[in-house]
């Protein structure tokens, strides 16, 4: 019989107006900061496949921070619907721009995973700013230092290997990193319960407990592959063999075919990673829609509304596991990690650790199945990184 981990604790109903409260609430601290921060300059960066939002204050000071991929299509919002909006106010007034600039030329009606990839991008690199100003790591500008390090999983993201060729690509990583957990996709992404090849989810799943032994942490992500039915069937059979987390066995859209899968499965369900309404992971919380939300930082708006979504879920004893997107993500994961204590025991190993590092000169350590959490000044990457000096400056808005 299926037993959830102790890792996870049980659903607390919690009010509606707990969560507004929340929603509502300021989580920045900008305490001791006297003096203005007047915005003055806001560039959009690129090299070596990493786009870099570099903000400048009038003061001198420069708050730099790398995004995602998705910013390579969707920079024009930045340029032209965003960034003009902060010229020229106060950076400590961050929390405040970001809702007046959703209304700001009708942004609200550009919202969406575009919108808020950009929106990520400058809120980072003010928060950046702001911890430089107060001469703290970007963590310690939401609570104080409570974890040290983040335990990871490997991922392989593969959907195109037979079940023998999956579980030597996960072995390989596990051998290297030390890796206590794994991930593996089953369905065929958001296939409408077509599998990628016949019989392979079901296969991979039985095989991979037999391949690993019981130790082995195993969560599987469907990516909304499934129905509510059959997103059920994987689920039990995930629960035959003692699945840590079952993600997104339903299309991201549908709120409401994920909640009717939780409701009838007893191991965790986890999902939210393509979400950007915080009233949506309201309604998700409130309703016990999942188990375990996981929103991704740079397509959910940043670190500001990445909290709130924390707080939420924590009054609702739920767990929070963000989604990693491309490149410099998992870094911000490890700083979101660092205050806040229903973060997820173990957190993704993304590829682009090797460059991650180089940008913050070598603070991070990845062995043994975990990584340390840095705790340098701001982010952490000097103004005068070769990477930054030699990089495209794709726009400029003063």
């Amino acid at each position: 019989m299926y037993k959830r981990h102790q890792d996870f604790a049980e659903y607390r109903p919690v009010a509606s107006e707990q969560l507004d409260a929340i929603l509502e609430s300021k989580v920045v601290d900008v305490s001791g900061l006297t003096e203005p921060i007047i915005i003055e300059k806001i560039e959009l960066l690129f090299n070596c496949g990493i786009y870099f939002v570099r903000t400048m204050a009038k003061d001198g000071l420069v708050g730099i921070a790398p995004s995602n991929d998705r910013v390579s299509f969707c920079y024009q919002i930045l340029e032209k619907q965003i960034a003009p909006y902060f010229i020229g106010k106060d950076a400590r007034n961050l929390e405040t721009l970001l809702e007046e600039v959703y209304v700001y030329e009708n942004n609200y009606k550009l919202a969406g995973v575009p919108y808020y990839s950009c929106i990520s991008a400058l809120e980072l690199s003010i928060l950046d700013l702001l911890a430089k100003a107060k001469q703290v790591n970007i963590g310690r500008l939401f609570g104080p230092k409570i974890h040290d390090h983040a335990m990871i999983y490997v991922a392989s993201g593969n959907r195109h290997t037979t079940p023998e060729e999956e579980l030597e690509i996960l072995k390989r990583e596990v051998d290297r990193l030390g890796a206590k957990a794994i991930k593996y996709k089953i369905g065929g992404r958001m296939s409408k319960n077509k599998d990628s090849m016949a019989g392979r989810s079901e296969n991979l799943i039985y095989g991979t407990r037999r391949f690993f032994g019981d130790d082995m942490i195993i969560h599987a992500d469907g990516n909304g592959s499934y129905d509510v039915e059959n997103a059920v069937h994987f689920g039990k059979i995930m629960e035959d063999i003692n699945g840590y987390f079952y993600e997104e066995p339903c299309p991201f859209d549908d709120l409401w075919a994920t909640k009717a899968v939780c409701d009838q499965l007893t191991i965790p369900l986890a999902f939210g990673e393509q979400e950007t309404s915080l009233r949506r992971f309201k309604w998700l919380v409130e309703n016990h829609g999942t188990d375990v939300v996981q929103p991704d930082i740079l397509y959910n708006g940043g670190l500001i509304r990445t909290t709130k979504v924390a707080k939420m879920a924590e009054l609702a004893g739920m767990t929070i596991t963000p989604h990693v997107s491309t490149g410099f993500c998992f870094v911000y994961i490890l700083y979101l990690s660092s205050y806040t204590p229903n973060i997820g025991k173990y957190q993704e190993n993304k590829k682009g650790f090797e460059i991650s590092n180089e940008l913050l000169d070598g603070r991070l350590t990845l062995g043994n199945g975990q990584l340390n959490i840095p705790d340098p000044v701001g982010i952490g990457i000097r103004e005068d990184q070769e990477i930054l000096k030699k990089a495209i400056r794709l726009f400029y808005v003063k």
